[in-house]
């Protein structure tokens, strides 16, 4: 049975920064509230120009350049966002488009801030089945676009981003260890973007209601996110044969300082075990996780053989963990440059469409 690796890893984050004075002036707070009860000072925000998939296609090839892994050679690719670019079609496919992956089945995976960690779970469980070798997952959000700024409790949690990894199959023992994946739906008005889906299309009723915009009881999610980021990264590590003392690194949803500070406490560890940069990105929801990891590798925290513990919760309720031995690019002679296929991507979907449309105007002759 193949072993599933992480071996490549990107992000991509929008350069405008919206720091927690700006906030202040669009509503009654100030920046020793937010920093008291969230630990967030900053959270970047896309331009206008800059959407899930794009920051998405971005993520992507940069971890695709660090596995050196041409995108044809991509089995599947799972989005995963509390902000998708449309219902559908999957933003996954519009990735799959963009950075010319032919051959990858795609699809998107909802399941809120959690996403990230199921998502990894399914492409690697894909792996080890030995289905496919190669798979690349995506946590993707613009989710500044659901944002109610006149709403304090919500504006000052969200930001955008994007992270991704690039898994594959190696005969080598290591990657994804082990994951628990849990949800509890009697919880799901705890959190909730409650217009656009069957139940509320958009109307000018659930406009002037506010439903398109992110909803949350916080007391409510603080009292389960701190009930369940410590068991499950227990579970995890049991099901991996694993000791807690044996995690080199604990890599946690970036929602709420006070939510990982209370995880350390119930583990037992000291905060230094935990990768920590919710005060500069704010809750980038399924993005958080990859853009912790890849900062916590470019600082030195993350080496071949750390055995690192991802963990995080979400709407839904759902919440998981995942267990992993970093290794980092499986060696080869070749070197691949994935950034030039998007210019081979871009004509080829040109001339698919060109080939779909002649073929309406045939298709209209014969009827």
């Amino acid at each position: 049975m193949p072993y599933a690796h992480i071996t490549g890893w990107g992000v991509s984050i929008p350069e405008p920064v919206l720091t927690n004075e700006d906030i202040a002036k669009m509503v009654d707070t100030n920046d020793e509230w937010i920093r008291e009860r969230t630990g967030i000072r900053e959270r970047h925000i896309a331009r206008e120009d800059q959407f899930t998939s794009t920051l998405a296609v971005e993520a992507a090839i940069k971890a695709l350049q660090v596995a050196n892994l041409a995108p044809t050679e991509l089995d599947l690719i799972i989005v995963t966002s509390s902000s998708p670019e449309y219902i559908f079609p999957a933003t996954a496919c519009l990735v799959q488009d963009q950075i010319g992956a032919t051959k990858a089945g795609a699809f998107d995976l909802l399941a809120a801030c959690s996403g990230f960690i199921y998502a990894t779970n399914m492409a690697a469980q894909s792996i080890r089945s030995g289905s496919i070798k190669n798979a690349l997952v995506i946590g993707s959000e613009t989710l500044s676009r659901f944002t109610n700024w006149k709403d304090r409790s919500t504006c000052i949690l969200f930001g955008d981003g994007a992270g991704a990894f690039v898994l594959q199959a190696s005969e080598r023992p290591g990657g994804v260890l082990s994951a628990v994946m849990h949800s509890d739906g009697s919880g799901a008005d705890s959190l909730t973007l409650l217009g656009g889906g069957a139940r509320h299309p958009a109307t000018e009723l659930t406009i002037h209601e506010g439903k398109h915009f992110v909803q949350m009881d916080g007391k409510a999610v603080f009292r389960f996110a701190t009930r369940v980021m410590g068991t499950a990264t227990k579970e995890a590590l049991e099901r991996a044969g694993m000791k807690l003392e044996e995690v080199d690194l604990i890599i946690p949803h970036q929602a709420n300082y006070r939510i990982i500070e209370t995880a350390a406490k119930y583990l037992k560890l000291p905060l230094d075990k935990f990768m920590i940069n919710v005060d500069r990105y704010g809750n980038t929801s399924t993005a958080s996780i990859p853009i912790a990891t890849v900062e916590a590798f470019e600082k030195g925290r993350i080496k071949s053989g750390s055995k690192v513990v991802f963990v995080g919760f979400g709407a839904g309720l759902t919440w998981g963990a995942l267990v992993a031995e970093w290794s980092g690019p499986i060696p080869t002679k070749k070197h691949v440059h994935p950034e030039q296929y998007r210019l081979f991507a871009r004509l080829r979907s040109l001339v698919r469409r060109a080939l779909r449309f002649i073929e309406g105007l045939f298709s209209r002759r014969e009827l």
